[in-house]
């Protein structure tokens, strides 16, 4: 008998060429997930929706003698704007718990790409997605009172970005070591949801009782909302009392925080969670 030939198999060396390629194609697929389930994109709507309008107009209706001359709703506006991108976020980066559950995260992890590089076009893909979400609640703007400036727009845009990236790098750390949706579900609504109500995104951060001003001091969402407020109150045209109380900023010790120092602490969390996603990828099997 004549021996057969066995071809080879040549396995590709992992190089940055091929880190860049399985972003793309992590970021690709989580956009086509988002685009393809029409449910999940008016579920992740509605809520913020209804805050704003319903519970908006129910709470301007009670302070509506202490705020002259601004729609409460406008205040509440770009804490609307952090929950539909933070929600989002959280939601995009529980898929990695699905895709576990279905096989298709072992395929990934056995690809011959560096697992830091699924887990940035997972974080990169859940913060476009939430930005997508947050274009809807920009374009309502007008509706309550918040001017359409271009230069609004885009510092909005940023802001949620910055802030979608850090959610979702937090959800996948979360995820990252849990075996069922149920779990990480659970325990996103304990973490998030205090998060969410201690960021000054429903109520004024300024004559707080000194717990609940330390509670919302060491809160990390604050620093992703008040930048938002900030921007958008420096485009409105309210009484100086009214912009003292309802948009006092974060202060340490009696020091206002500057916007810059905000979203600097915005980045460096994301940065330290992605750390943190990345080492947990590199520890799962």
């Amino acid at each position: 008998m004549m021996a057969t030939d066995v071809a080879g198999v040549r396995i590709p060396l992992r190089s940055a060429g091929h880190d860049v390629r399985a972003v793309k194609v992590v970021l690709h697929r989580e956009m086509l997930r988002f685009v393809n389930d029409r449910t999940r994109m008016l579920s992740m709507l509605v809520q913020p929706v209804l805050w704003l309008f319903v519970m908006g107009t129910g709470f301007g209706s009670l302070a509506q003698g202490a705020i002259p001359g601004i729609d409460y709703r406008t205040f509440m506006y770009p804490g609307m704007i952090a929950m539909t991108v933070i929600m989002t976020a959280m939601f995009s980066a529980g898929s990695i718990v699905w895709d576990r559950e279905f096989g298709f995260l072992r395929e990934m992890l056995v690809a011959p790409v560096s697992r830091g590089a699924i887990v940035v076009g997972k974080c990169l893909g859940g913060a476009l997605v939430a930005v997508g979400q947050g274009v809807v609640i920009l374009a309502l703007a007008g509706a309550v009172g918040v001017p359409y400036d271009p230069l609004l727009m885009v510092t909005l845009l940023a802001e949620m970005f910055l802030a979608a990236f850090t959610i979702t790098a937090f959800g996948v750390t979360l995820a990252a070591r849990m075996k069922n949706m149920q779990t990480f579900f659970g325990l996103m609504q304990m973490a998030v949801m205090p998060m969410m109500f201690l960021s000054g995104a429903m109520f004024p951060l300024g004559n707080l009782p000194s717990w609940l001003h330390v509670l919302t001091t060491v809160n990390p969402l604050t620093y992703a909302v008040d930048p938002m407020r900030q921007a958008v109150f420096s485009r409105l045209d309210v009484p100086p009392e009214v912009d003292a109380t309802l948009n006092p900023g974060v202060s340490w010790f009696g020091w206002q925080v500057p916007v810059p120092l905000e979203l600097g602490l915005v980045a460096l969390i994301g940065a330290v969670l992605l750390g943190v996603a990345v080492a947990q990828f590199r520890r799962s099997d």
